[in-house]
């Protein structure tokens, strides 16, 4: 009997977690959304497309990179510093920006809160203990954040899209804006349909509040599973809040894009842009060394403030090689740089945070 209950018990927590794994894989557009894409013009022979020539590069990202055995100085020797900030006491004279670790951002605004690729889990994809999150990185959960106006999503890739962390959201999210296609995950968990705005390249919504968002172009790829790439789309966002306008880049290599929206969209005077997790095997979706200040410039930004470092790890560059490498470059080009601590609040118009914390 005792063996039986076990039995019974071990099947129903393989079911459940079988049951997790499927709905994490998401579910890509189908019927009429399927047929919607169609029609988009970078979307071609069932996918979307980069505009630039160099995504057609013959590089191909390594699915088993996970496998292969990477230095220790790929994750810090001890916990992160964090800072414990209540969000829902956060004051709002210019838009506050806090972070979270690698993509993951709230910005507070007198025109409402915005939620940005959250991932509150200890690790990033499906299956546990592949992409751990660092010591010091985890202490932000759902019942920490406020009411969020606007959940923004810039692709479907597991650190920026987790099933985990908007599955518990979900009640607190008013709004959801996310490229073309990523809403059919979001209706697969559970999100009203209502409550989702899909957006292409330069096309913008005004949410109730007066936040306007227009989603821009980036180089990257999309995909939850290695038999479905480019099913989504993804995206870069313009963030206008009031008088203030913000960037946030998402994932992208380096392109002409960048002057074109800092000349179309710009001046910005903050813009989020990735710094880390640049590999050989993707070298046209990701910014390399310094190559984000230069991005900065190009967006007629007054202020760059590093992303997509010090949470995962998803190539074989030390942990904080990234901002040590960024940070001349910066200096070099005249871009200011904004590092805050896990969990610190910046807040726009005051003097950039610069503490070195990341130095060992």
């Amino acid at each position: 009997m005792i063996k039986h209950c076990l039995w019974v018990g071990v099947s129903a927590l393989l079911l459940i977690a079988g049951c997790s794994l499927v709905k994490q894989l998401g579910r890509n557009p189908r019927g009429e959304e399927l047929a919607r894409l169609d029609t988009l013009p970078n979307y071609k022979n069932g996918s979307f497309e980069n505009l630039a020539e160099s995504s057609n590069s013959a590089n191909k990202h390594n699915r088993w990179l996970f496998l292969h055995k990477r230095p220790k100085t790929v994750r810090p020797s001890h916990a992160l510093p964090w800072v414990e900030t209540d969000l829902k006491k956060l004051a709002a004279p210019a838009p506050t920006i806090v972070w979270f670790g690698h993509s993951s951002l709230l910005i507070k605004t007198g025109q409402g809160n915005i939620l940005i690729d959250p991932v509150f889990s200890n690790h990033a994809g499906p299956v546990p203990g592949l992409v751990e999150a660092f010591p010091g990185t985890t202490n932000y959960h759902s019942p920490d954040m406020p009411p969020i106006d606007v959940l923004i999503i810039s692709h479907d890739h597991y650190d920026h899209l987790d099933y985990r962390t908007l599955k518990k959201l979900k009640s607190q999210i008013k709004m959801a804006v996310v490229p073309m296609g990523v809403g059919s995950d979001l209706v697969y968990w559970g999100f009203d349909p209502k409550k989702i705005i899909e957006l292409n390249w330069n096309r913008s919504v005004t949410l109730n509040g007066g936040l306007q968002i227009t989603a821009t172009e980036t180089q990257h790829r999309s995909n939850r599973s290695y038999s479905n790439e480019n099913k989504t789309l993804w995206a870069s966002y313009v963030i206008q809040a009031g008088n203030y306008r913000l960037f946030y880049g998402g994932d992208g290599g380096y392109g002409t894009y960048f002057k074109q929206i800092g000349k179309q969209y710009g001046p910005f005077d903050l813009a989020l842009l990735e710094c880390g997790q640049y590999s050989p095997n993707w070298p046209w979706t990701h910014l390399w060394l310094g190559q984000a200040a230069q991005a900065a410039v190009d967006l007629n930004a007054r202020m760059l403030q590093p992303i997509h470092w010090a949470k995962f790890v998803e190539a074989d560059q030390p942990w904080n090689e990234p901002i040590e490498k960024l940070l001349p470059a910066a200096e070099k080009l005249g871009i200011p740089v904004n590092v805050p601590q896990i969990g610190e609040p910046y807040t726009l118009g005051d003097p950039p945070k610069q503490k070195v914390w990341w130095d060992f």
